[in-house]
This record gives C-alpha cells, structure tokens and sequence, in this order.
C-alpha cells in the first residue's frame, strides 16, 4: 500500500554526526604537535583513535575527557614530545602506524610502531620510503616494511616522489 505525507510545517532540529576516525586522528596529532591546550569536539571514541591517543600521551601529550565526545589535548609541542623505548601498540590501527610514523620521523630519537597479527600483515614501504627520502631512519619486516616498524627521526629536509598507491595516509 502507497501512502502520501503531507508536511505539516517547517522540519526543525539539530543533526549531531557521529565522529569521523579519519578526523579524530588528525585533530589528536595536529594538537599533539601545538604548544598549548586546544578542545577537540566530536571525537570517535572507536578503537583505532584510542591507539592513537594512547600513543600521544607516551610521546608527552596530555589528553583528557571532557564532556560527551570532546577531549581537551594539552600539548609541550612537536620539539618537546619525546620517543619512547618502550614498543608503541598500534593494535589492528594502520592509520595510527602510517599516521604516526610521520610524526615520529619528525622527532629526536627513535620509536617503535607495532600492532596485532593482522596489522603485521599490511605493507608499510608506501609510508615509511617517502620518509627515509626525508632523510628519517626507518626499517621494517621484509621488502614490503612489515611491522614492527622503527623510526628514528630528527631534521627532515623536502622530498619529491610519485606515489604509487593512492592514499590519504601517505599525502
């Protein structure tokens, strides 16, 4: 049976999104390496930008909850977050692994990146040869840099490539 609606007046509300794991990573490490405090809104509160919460806080981001989905991030900056020697636990997260390899290419000292069965299945080369370009120390599993990967960082200087894969990780 086909019905017809009839608008009674004006649609009227408010839409809240739920949070965009692509975003929630970005605004973490975006903050992370600011001098300051900043309110991120929004936040997905799923397992992968947990990972890269938690690898935020080791490195010397301050990251707490605040009401609803918001987090407030309390940052020293990029030259006062320091590597850890402890392994960095990515979990099944390959966007936190690709993610946060830049971020520690950029830093003194060298960290390692690690993850669950399946994340040691997935290629990191795309990621982390851009980045020995840039003149980063970086090694990983094999040809194809298999995690557990390692990324020793300091001054970085300009690289010209072509990427091969299409992918918001690596631009």
């Amino acid at each position: 049976m086909r019905q017809r609606l009839r608008a009674t007046g004006p649609l009227r509300g408010a839409v809240q999104v739920p949070g965009d794991k692509s975003i929630s990573h970005r605004a973490l490490i975006c903050n992370a390496l600011a001098d300051g405090e900043a309110r991120v809104r929004g936040f997905l509160d799923a397992d992968d930008c947990r990972r890269t919460r938690a690898i935020l806080e080791q490195l010397g981001a301050r990251i707490s909850d605040e009401d609803g989905d918001g987090l407030l991030v309390s940052s020293p900056g990029r030259t006062a977050l320091r590597p850890v020697d402890a392994v960095l636990d990515c979990g099944n997260s390959g966007t936190s692994m690709r993610l946060l390899a830049g971020l520690l290419a950029g830093l003194d000292g060298r960290s390692t990146l690690d993850g669950d069965a399946s994340l040691r299945r997935r290629p990191m080369a795309r990621v982390l040869r851009p980045l020995a370009g840039m003149g980063a120390a970086v090694a990983g599993d094999g040809p194809d840099m298999r995690a557990p990967i390692t990324v020793g960082g300091g001054t970085l200087r300009p690289f010209r490539g072509r990427m091969t894969v299409p992918s918001a990780q690596v631009k």
